[in-house]
């Protein structure tokens, strides 16, 4: 039962194979200690979740139907202040996911933290329209590098472990297609973001709403997305607006990725409501 809210295209597909090289509002490579953003307003108290919590919520999300190509994923979650406060997959090792979708998914997790406001959520999904050429935030994902070093610092063996060279520092990047949602708690507190990383971009996208989703932390306010009855105040999901010359009518329109995923995703507020109990 829901509770109150708060008030080219090929490549693109596989969002998990290509790496934007671009940082956000922080500095790239500050090393900062973990955060676990516990934040108490009234009677309610939020905080982003734990790394079993996290790995649990994402493995059980990928063996869902998403519409993609089935594949392991990258997960990761980092706090509003950009800090990465946790690095997940879902196979049994580092090596069973794309190896560059490990960084995508830090850097989708940092744009939409980035990008989002407590008053307003904006998705990485959103983005890809925008920054494009004559797009209103065309250049954004060229706005600074990514902190190469700390990208393949490490041994692969930590990678996706409690020991993830990644932990309590900024990555930085902007990613502009899907995977990366913004966490808002149930008291309205905008605590961080999730990116997720390894299938289709659209895919992607339908995976971390879900995992949101199950972490109780959906409860956004207002988005670009104004299309869908379940969410009067518009909400962060994927807009599938474009036309055949690559054009948003409405500014924040994303590639198609097959039927499917565009089936699922557009149904996503109504399948999974925003403002849910924790996985349902």
């Amino acid at each position: 039962m829901s509770r109150s809210r708060l008030s080219g295209r090929a490549s693109l597909a596989l969002g998990g194979l290509a790496l934007t090289a671009c940082a956000l509002l922080s500095a790239c490579g500050d090393s900062t200690s973990p955060n676990p953003a516990v934040t108490t307003s009234g009677t309610h108290a939020t905080q982003l979740p734990t790394y079993d919590d996290f790995k649990a919520a994402l493995t059980a999300v990928q063996q869902e139907a998403n519409g993609g190509l089935g594949f392991n994923m990258w997960g990761t979650i980092v706090d509003r202040r950009g800090v990465v406060i946790a690095v997940v997959f879902t196979g049994q090792s580092p090596t069973d996911e794309w190896p560059g979708s490990r960084v995508i998914s830090a850097q989708k997790a940092n744009t939409a933290n980035a990008f989002s406001l407590t008053s307003f959520a904006l998705s990485t999904a959103n983005l890809y329209a925008a920054t494009q050429p004559g797009g209103s935030l065309f250049g954004l994902q060229e706005s600074n590098p990514v902190n190469d070093e700390l990208a393949y610092e490490g041994e692969v063996a930590d990678f996706g472990t409690t020991s993830d060279p990644l932990l309590g520092k900024k990555l930085g990047g902007v990613n502009v297609f899907g995977g990366g949602l913004a966490l808002y708690g149930a008291d309205g507190v905008l605590l961080g973001a999730v990116g997720v990383s390894g299938d289709l971009s659209c895919a992607d996208h339908i995976i971390a709403w879900k995992v949101r989703d199950r972490l109780g932390l959906d409860f956004v306010p207002a988005g670009v997305n104004t299309k869908n009855e379940a969410s009067p105040s518009g909400d962060d999901n994927i807009i599938y607006d474009l036309d055949k010359k690559d054009k948003s009518a409405g500014g924040f329109g994303h590639p198609v990725c097959n039927d499917a995923t565009k089936s699922i995703g557009e149904n996503l507020p109504t399948t999974n409501p925003l403002g849910d109990a924790p996985g349902t």
